[in-house]
């Protein structure tokens, strides 16, 4: 499978910050996508370390995490959970949002996360202030009363989609040799 980088949708025209948060966002895409090439279904539902995530699950995670956090900037606290009353049927969800699932393709996957950042770009895109915030859902890992702009959400996004995109070239790596870089 050959994996392309998505070209920028209907964002040719951003400029300034707005440009330079949307071209460090997809250099970050790339290498997470481009960790995937030329892999089948079954090598990138593979675990190859210890840890419990493999390469068509950590693109699932990060297209779940970038929604998540896109909805945050459009809907406020109310478009996440409150990680402080999760079910273990919470739990079970989360957890497999970072591994392939019978009957999912990793075509589906690179798909989906296609679809979540078409709708980032736009928003990025057309967002009237990334001044704009919200307070942050109740989880263990925010301050009480912490609130996050829609600029700082966009830095979150790119940092944990570089930092995957770092555990996927190990996977990658793990898995047959191949590597991102070098």
């Amino acid at each position: 499978m050959t994996v392309n980088t998505p070209n920028p949708h209907s964002t040719s025209d951003v400029t300034g910050e707005r440009a330079d948060l949307l071209a460090a966002l997809a250099q970050s895409r790339h290498f997470l996508r481009f960790t995937t090439r030329d892999l089948t279904d079954e090598q990138a539902g593979m675990r190859t370390t210890a840890s419990e995530l493999c390469l068509g699950g950590l693109i699932k995670h990060v297209a779940q995490m970038e929604r998540s956090w896109v909805d945050f900037i459009l809907q406020g606290t109310s478009a996440m959970k409150d990680f402080t009353a999760m079910t273990e049927a919470d739990l079970a969800e989360f957890t497999d949002g970072f591994r392939m699932l019978p009957g999912e393709t990793l075509a589906g996957v690179l798909a989906e996360y296609d679809e979540v950042a078409r709708r980032t770009d736009e928003v990025v895109a057309t967002l009237p202030d990334l001044d704009v915030d919200h307070p942050l859902p109740a989880a263990p890992w925010f301050q009480p009363g912490e609130r996050r702009s829609a600029r700082r959400v966009l830095l979150q996004i790119i940092a944990e989609t570089s930092q995957h995109a770092g555990h996927a070239d190990i996977i990658r790596e793990s898995l047959d040799g191949a590597k991102s870089m070098g």
